[in-house]
């Protein structure tokens, strides 16, 4: 029997519509190979929706994210939308669908494939078998938190943010790190700076009480300047880290580059579950729009695809399937293929448009 999920795609700005491109691929070839169909819609955000409707993401957008089982986004934003007003930047889009989909969990896996691990700027011993899960709490913090704005006191002008977290807020995103430790190796650090901020002290305190109905998970807590400063020094003592949105942002971005290169790397957004199980995701890889190399076959589109693969594991408990195209994804590099930004000495440099056939040409061996 067929199977069919829908999905809608952004490729959003720059190099999005480029490796969104190859997901299809890789889409209408599951299509014919493992009877599974793909009901697409695709839709415009960031920079793209901005040049259409003057909005970064307008209400029919919305609600074809809201509608689908999963949503694919590409990249938003560049320097052509650097001078427009705030609230229409490309990025308050991507705040927005995040918000109103209640994405509140964001997941970052660090991992450094073992035929890529020379082209990480740290110690092959230091990088080589990485595999962190990094949670970020995605919807509250002081990305979200009121009042914020900038005001005149005095003849002075002031710029303001909030940052505060409810306790919900906090036991959600640590309810859903417990559970991926408990996947994996067991051990959580939890990311904090409760020496200074009485927001992370309430973290921490939560964190700690959620902890007691994970009895076998191993918890510990570090301040996030000392957390900076490990993945740097000893990367490999992580297992899954949890934090605040604002420490997550900053963090996630410092583990991806422990693996040689953004364009690998791919993130789920989830929200909480409904009474069936399903949850709202939107997948997205790490890298950002990249508007140097837009429209130039040159992007890596690897961290997009295994974006879908995270689709079909976490959305869509196609765990085989996800699988396979992450094994594709190894093999074609243990095959030498490298596209710029991951390219190495002895390697083959190729487009974005043959990174893409040769994974398709892997998945046909493993089928």
């Amino acid at each position: 029997m067929t199977i069919t999920k829908k999905v809608l795609m952004l490729p959003g700005d720059g190099i999005g519509p480029e490796v969104m491109r190859q997901v299809q691929r890789v889409m209408d070839w599951m299509a014919k190979k493992r009877d599974i169909n793909f009901d697409v819609t695709e839709g415009l955000i960031g920079g793209a929706s901005i040049d259409a409707h003057n909005n970064p993401l307008t209400d029919e957008t919305l609600a074809d994210a809201m509608a689908a089982d999963a949503v694919l986004l590409g990249a938003v934003g560049g320097p052509k939308w650097d001078n427009i007003p705030f609230d229409i930047k490309p990025e308050r889009g991507l705040l927005k669908i995040r918000k109103e989909m209640g994405l509140f969990a964001n997941l970052r896996p660090a991992l450094v494939f073992d035929a890529l691990v020379g082209a990480s700027t740290l110690k092959e011993d230091v990088v080589k078998g990485l595999n962190i899960m990094i949670l970020r709490e995605l919807t509250g913090g002081i990305y979200f938190g009121q009042p914020r704005g900038v005001e005149e006191r005095d003849g002075v002008r002031f710029g303001f943010n909030t940052l505060v977290y409810s306790e919900p807020e906090i036991e959600r995103i640590a309810r859903v790190a417990f559970d991926m430790a408990m996947k994996r190796n067991k051990r959580m650090c939890s990311v904090d700076k409760a020496n200074v901020l009485e927001s992370t002290v309430l973290w921490r305190e939560v964190v700690e009480r959620v902890a007691k109905e994970f009895p076998e998970v191993e918890l510990s807590h570090m301040y996030v300047d000392n957390a900076s400063m490990q993945l740097v020094r000893n990367p490999k003592q992580f297992d899954v880290m949890v934090t605040t949105n604002m420490f997550g942002d900053i963090l996630s971005d410092c583990a991806a580059m422990l693996t040689g290169s953004l364009g690998m790397l791919p993130s789920a957004s989830l929200g909480a579950a409904d009474e069936t199980g399903a949850r709202k995701a939107l997948y997205e890889p790490v890298h950002g729009s990249a508007p140097d190399i837009a429209g130039q076959d040159l992007a890596n589109p690897l961290a997009t695809l295994l974006s879908f693969a995270m689709m079909l594991r976490y959305s869509f408990d196609m765990g085989d399937d996800a699988t396979m195209i992450e094994t594709a994804v190894q093999n074609v590099l243990k095959g030498g293929l490298r596209t710029a930004d991951i390219m190495q000495p002895g390697m083959a440099k190729v487009s974005t448009t043959v990174m893409g056939e040769a994974v398709i040409n892997e998945l046909n061996k493993l089928v």
